[in-house]
């Protein structure tokens, strides 16, 4: 089926084919959805501090207050079901719950799609999974990232390479000694060397001459 343009049909004017043009450049580089979450697979706390979960998101649409939407759920483990802590409602809400009671804050920054909060006095049973889930149409699907937090009484000290420094520079102090003994080896046996071979040429010089000077009596006698 061919179409064909008429004089004076506005649906086809060059205007309007160029709306057309950017509309399905937007839907090119828009997809229906592009949501993403960024956050980290694993953290580890140290028992009684405070700690920040940072949760990101990007989107292709911007953020409309009456229809955006977010959760933070814990887990306690795989088999356990989530717990709601944190939800959006036109504004961040905590939820005091017996897990947390209010030791939970937003520290993030909507405008930036920053969903980050904070914990404090991080409790053993704190312990477990911890998930970000958001919903900011016109994106049709949820973004969700997990987390998994591991609560220790204290960090792992960090690692002393004092000792290996100190085997290091044995080692190289060693093999720096090992050369120059080397070095040292052979120069002395290239001078005894030269010595020996001087005192060949030495002794073949001389047994050329007669001791007594026969030669000069043999001329002496003609």
């Amino acid at each position: 089926m061919a179409f064909t343009l008429k004089k004076g049909n506005k649906a086809c004017s060059p205007a309007n084919w160029s709306i057309v043009g950017l509309m399905i450049y937007i839907m090119a580089a828009c997809p229906a959805s592009c949501m993403d979450i960024q956050l980290g697979d694993k953290i580890i706390v140290v028992n009684g501090t405070t700690i920040k979960i940072q949760c990101t998101f990007t989107s292709c649409y911007k953020i409309d207050v009456n229809k955006f939407a977010m959760n933070w759920t814990y887990q306690e483990n795989v088999n356990e079901t989530e717990e709601m802590f944190m939800t959006y409602k036109k504004g961040m809400v905590p939820l005091r719950t017996e897990q947390f009671g209010e030791r939970v804050q937003f520290v993030g920054n909507l405008e930036k799609n920053d969903l980050s909060i904070s914990l404090s006095d991080v409790q053993i049973s704190d312990e477990g999974f911890y998930h970000c889930y958001v919903r900011n149409p016109p994106d049709r699907i949820q973004g969700h990232g997990t987390i998994n937090m591991v609560v220790v009484t204290e960090l792992p000290p960090p690692r002393d390479s004092t000792i290996a420094v100190a085997i290091g520079a044995s080692v190289g102090g060693a093999l720096a000694l090992l050369i120059l003994s080397m070095v040292v080896v052979k120069c002395i046996r290239r001078h005894k060397k030269q010595e020996l071979i001087s005192d060949e040429q030495k002794i073949e010089e001389e047994g050329k001459l007669d001791p007594e000077g026969g030669a000069e009596d043999g001329t002496k006698q003609l």
